[in-house]
């Protein structure tokens, strides 16, 4: 994998107006009434957060669930891990200089944290290439600036999500936020499962949710070696989950479960969605 040094640009935004809307005013419309939906807190403080990444309408109000836990908080770094659907590399590739656009602006990279976890692992590298037409972290994003003043992020794809690559990941993620002088929050980006008929989509889902909701991270990184077909994004789920367990975290609470259907009215062919918050004890 290639190492950068030079300062990156700002990443335009390659979804807006087709993932999400490209006008400011409908995106925050939108994400309003996602957010506008009544529903509970948690105990503890969130380290970390399990979100979905298709497109807005369907799998934004399962989002909202996690992210409306982050209201009143400012001046945050969200760590954001997802999977590299289009294109297979070793390690993990960070997008550690510049900014990320959207609607409703550009999104700084937290730099110093971004550099803290590239030196923390030789398996993480700073690598813009695979960053530039990926969706798994750009659909974090609208929710995230909508509620948070003063956000930056530290982007970081995974290549293979095989088992060395998610401990290596997630031993360089607790190290380096140990560290941090700045307020951060986790953020694993999974779809769950593919095109499958809604009652056999939440039999395979439920397996994944339930080791989520159990805290079992060894348990769903086998099943996830056994048929990687259960999360898109399973190794950041994990490294995430391991992650924030070493940073203090003692609970998992599963917040939402759906399907696209629920949103596109069609349960023919759904695409799974879990929302999930990594608390402390």
């Amino acid at each position: 994998m290639p190492r950068e040094t030079q300062a990156e640009p700002v990443r335009p935004s390659p979804f807006a107006g087709t993932w999400y809307p490209g006008d400011r005013a409908q995106l925050e419309g939108e994400l309003r009434r996602h957010l506008a939906a009544p529903r509970g807190g948690v105990d503890g403080r969130v380290l970390g957060l399990i979100s979905p990444h298709a497109g807005l309408r369907y799998s934004g109000p399962v989002a909202a669930w996690g992210y409306a836990l982050l209201e009143g908080r400012s001046d945050l770094t969200a760590v954001l891990v997802g999977p590299s659907h289009r294109g297979i590399f070793d390690g993990v590739a960070v997008y550690a200089r510049g900014s990320f656009e959207t609607p409703l602006g550009a999104v700084a990279v937290d730099e110093e944290l971004a550099a803290a976890l590239v030196a923390a692992s030789p398996r993480v590298r700073p690598w813009s290439a695979p960053h530039l037409a990926e969706h798994s972290l750009e659909m974090q994003l609208p929710v995230l600036q909508h509620l948070v003043p003063g956000l930056r992020i530290v982007p970081a794809l995974m290549g293979t999500q095989e088992r060395g690559e998610v401990d290596a990941l997630a031993a360089a993620l607790a190290g380096a936020l140990s560290g941090a002088n700045r307020d951060w929050v986790l953020v694993a980006s999974s779809d769950l499962s593919h095109y499958l008929p809604a009652s056999e989509a939440a039999l395979l889902d439920g397996e994944v949710v339930s080791d989520i909701e159990r805290y079992d991270c060894d348990g769903l990184m086998s099943r996830l070696e056994r048929r990687r077909e259960h999360a898109c994004g399973g190794g950041p789920i994990v490294a995430v989950m391991k992650a924030a367990r070493e940073l203090g975290a003692g609970r998992s609470r599963v917040l939402r479960y759906a399907d696209s259907g629920d949103a596109a009215g069609d349960k023919r062919q759904v695409v799974g969605y879990v929302s999930a918050a990594l608390c402390t004890a």
